[in-house]
This record gives structure tokens, C-alpha cells and sequence, in this order.
């Protein structure tokens, strides 16, 4: 599985992004998918995940009520709109294919994407 995240870039706090990824292959919709963030010199941390068809959806506490994850089965891509953006959300973020264990936890997805960057000016 091949995937390739984009819409990253800079915004002022309070503002929106879409970060979108799209997925190689047929069978995107047999995928749990997740987003993780990375800030240098700590650990990668779970943002988001959804469910296969896109019925059950997980948040990191610190992003509910801000950000949306969502699927398009029929294009292969996995979205994290983000809303009310904060200085602290600036971060790499990276989207990952769910391999097994709990969705909370790095080790438990098997697939990642290369990461594109997120800066949230104050």
C-alpha cells in the first residue's frame, strides 16, 4: 500500500485546513485508516481513525470538536478537515493504514504515508 498525504501548509490560529491522502490499490475499503502527528523530537501521536466504511470514527482528546475524519471509499483517500486551528497543532501529520491492536497506538498501524507539514501561526 502506497499512500500520499497533501494539503498542509500555513495558517493563522483559528483558521482551517484539509489534509487529504490518497491510497494505492483496490482494496481502500478493507482499510481502518489514521492520522498521527510529529513534532521534532517527540513521539508520533495519534490524531484520528475511522472505520472501514466510515461508520465509527476516534479522536485524540485534544483535537474533538475540531477536526473531522472522513473517507471517500470510491476515491481511495482519507480526509482530516481541522478547524479552529492552535499554535499547538502545528506538526507533521501523517496518515497510516490500521494493522491490527489498539487504533490509539503508533505500533498498531502498518502503512505510512510521507507526512505533510502543518504550521498554526499565533
Amino acid at each position: 500500500v502506497q499512500l500520499q498525504a497533501s494539503g498542509g501548509g500555513l495558517v493563522q490560529a483559528g483558521g482551517s485546513l484539509r489534509l487529504s491522502c490518497a491510497a494505492s490499490g483496490r482494496t481502500f475499503s478493507s482499510y481502518v485508516m489514521g492520522w498521527f502527528r510529529q513534532v521534532p523530537g517527540k513521539e508520533r501521536d495519534f490524531v484520528a481513525a475511522i472505520s472501514r466504511i466510515g461508520g465509527s470514527t476516534y479522536y485524540a482528546d485534544s483535537v474533538k470538536g475540531r477536526f473531522t475524519i472522513s473517507r471517500d471509499n470510491a476515491k481511495s483517500t482519507v480526509y482530516l478537515q481541522m478547524n479552529n486551528l492552535k499554535p499547538e497543532d502545528t506538526a507533521v501529520y501523517y496518515c497510516a493504514v490500521y494493522g491490527g491492536g489498539g487504533y490509539y497506538h503508533r505500533a498498531s498501524y502498518d502503512y505510512w504515508g510521507q507526512g505533510t507539514q502543518v504550521t498554526v501561526s499565533s
